[in-house]
Order: C-alpha cells, then structure tokens, then sequence
C-alpha cells in the first residue's frame, strides 16, 4: 500500500476515520520497524585513547539531514556509546530506559515521553519487555541543526546551550526527558514525519525539515512548561532570563510591558540587585551568545551578528572588541 500524508491528514481531519488512521500509521511503523535493521548503526572506537569509548556515526544517506527509524521488538541491550548527530527518541508504545553516564542510572522513558541527546552525549537503550515496544527516532544531522534550526530554539536560553554547547564539551552528557501526551501535537507531528518517510518522494526532505521545524518549536514551548514548575526565580532573575532569551531584539520597555512595571522601577531594581546597567546585561548576554555560537556552529560572523539583532556587523564587531578586547577572528584563532 502507498502511504499518503495528504490521506492520513484528511484522516486526522474527518470523524469516524480513526481505525482509518491507525492502519495507515500502523503500516509505516510495521515498515520502518522491518528496515531499521538494514540502518547501519555500527559502532567505532573512538580516537581519544580510552579503551571501549564508541561512537556511531550518521546513518543516513548522503542527500539526507533528516532520518527517521522506528525501532520495534521487546529486547534491546545496546553497549554504552556515543553519537555524531542529534536524535529525537519517542516512546510510541510501552516503555524503556536509557543509561546516563552523567547520572550514573538507568533513566526510565516511559510511554508519551521523549529522550532527547546531545551529539557525543553518552547513552545506551535497554528494554526487556513481554510487549513490543515502540519508539520512534528522528535523528537531525549536526551540521545542517545548526545552519537550519538554530534560530528555532534561540528564543529559550536553556534551550538554546543545550543545542549548542555539546562541541564545546565534545563528551557532554547532557540529556532532555520531556513529557508528552497522546493528545499533544508531538505526537501527531511524529506520526506524520513516520508516514511520510516510510513512503519517501522526492520531496520528502523538504518535508520532514517543515515539520521538523514546528516539532521543535513545539518541543520549545513544552519544554519551558516544565522548566517553569521547577523552581520559583526571583523577579531579578526572570528579567534576565528573559533578557537572555529575546536578547536580539529586547528593549527596557519590552521588558517593563512583559512583567507590567514602569521602565524606570525596572532599571532601578537592575542596578540594586546587580550593580550593572540594563545596557551592560544586555550587552553580557550577547556577547555570552556571540562566543557560542562562534566556537560551535559554522556560521559567519555576519549572521550572527544579524542574529544577535546587530543592525550591520560593523557595530557587533566595535561591541565584541570593546566588550572582550579583540576582535572576533582574533578571539577564534586564540580559543
């Protein structure tokens, strides 16, 4: 049968087509489940001279930054490794767990809930179930997340250095554990890249990297909903945060607006709770996004200083010269 997204689609969109729906999801599941052994996931030692530390590298072809695999049984045991890209993991059905090298556990990923790493972040898969269980992998080449998506999760600062700090710790063991339920619109994203790439066209990359955009602008927005019950931060604290996190394009007054205070009480508090002026945090948070980005992506300076909300490059590069006293070639070539 071919798979359709404009078919499962008008099935997500009309009542009393559910089963429908499942056969069409089912089948691209069945086949991706078939062809994720033919995914060639070997493991290499690495060249850091620690005996056992392994890593795999892109499976995907050449012409692809987009993968999506379906894993789909009831035993894995992976030995613990490392990876060159960016993965997306979806617990579809039942459970399993992850292995953290930075916790020293077993993380238990239960049903609806997704497993985010980091390239290099070290992990290993285990299940042993009864049951099949299900998960669905969206792996996201390092390169092409950084030249695409990056301007995607600019706009949440924790968000945004979990993204982009796996090179400059390249063994980072960082991880995101994010709760998902059936009804939310990960999932049907999920559902619909599986379809689409179990019947691949020619235009199936164009496609998976649309949805692959708003699935992390959704990923984004449940993201800061959890990250938003942990902890009470002072009003200190959230202005900056924000600061950090809309630091190309915000002003006093944006900020005054978003937390309902007068501009001049916000300037005030800034000055007594830091000893520094709203243009100084601003200019910090900046230059702390600036580095980043110059240490861990291949972009040119002149986009990001048009990311960082520069008018010209000009003025980023007077900014960062004044602010780190050289300037940013010069600041590469030393770090």
């Amino acid at each position: 049968m071919v798979f359709s997204n404009t078919t499962l689609y008008n099935c997500f969109n009309k009542k009393g087509v559910q089963s429908i729906r499942n056969k069409y999801i089912n089948l691209a599941l069945n086949k991706l489940g078939i062809a994720f052994d033919s995914l060639d996931l070997t493991f290499h030692q690495m060249n850091n001279g620690i005996p056992g530390d392994i890593t795999s590298y892109w499976p995907g072809s050449d012409d692809e930054d987009v993968l999506i695999c379906v894993f789909k049984g009831n035993q894995i045991h992976e030995p613990f490794h490392r990876q060159d890209f960016f993965f997306i993991n979806y617990a579809y059905k039942n459970s399993y767990q992850a292995l953290s090298e930075k916790y020293n556990n077993l993380i238990t990923i239960n049903e609806d809930e997704c497993y985010i790493g980091q390239p290099y972040s070290g992990y290993a898969l285990r299940a042993d179930s009864k049951d099949d269980v299900i998960i669905i992998g969206v792996l996201i080449r390092k390169d092409s997340f950084f030249r695409e998506y990056l301007p995607t999760v600019y706009t949440d600062s924790a968000l945004f250095r979990f993204f982009v700090e796996p090179q400059t710790n390249k063994f980072s063991d960082e991880y995101i554990h994010l709760l998902v339920t059936k009804e939310h619109a990960i999932r049907t994203l999920l559902e619909l890249m599986v379809v689409e790439y179990a019947d691949k066209g020619e235009d199936t990359q164009r496609i998976l990297k649309s949805m692959l955009q708003t699935l992390l602008l959704e990923i984004a927005r449940r993201y800061r909903i959890e990250k938003s019950g942990i902890a009470t931060k002072t009003l200190t604290e959230q202005i900056i945060d924000y600061m950090g996190d809309h630091s190309d394009i915000v002003t006093l007054k944006d900020i005054a607006a978003h937390f309902s205070y007068h501009p001049n009480y916000i300037s005030a508090l800034l000055h007594i709770e830091t000893g520094r002026k709203f243009t100084e945090i601003l200019l910090e948070k900046r230059m702390e996004r600036a580095v980043l980005l110059m240490k861990n992506t291949s972009l040119s300076l002149e986009e990001i200083s048009a990311l960082l909300g520069y008018s010209n490059h000009s003025n980023f590069y007077k900014a960062f010269k004044d602010y780190y006293g050289t300037t940013p070639r010069e600041y590469i070539k030393k770090h």
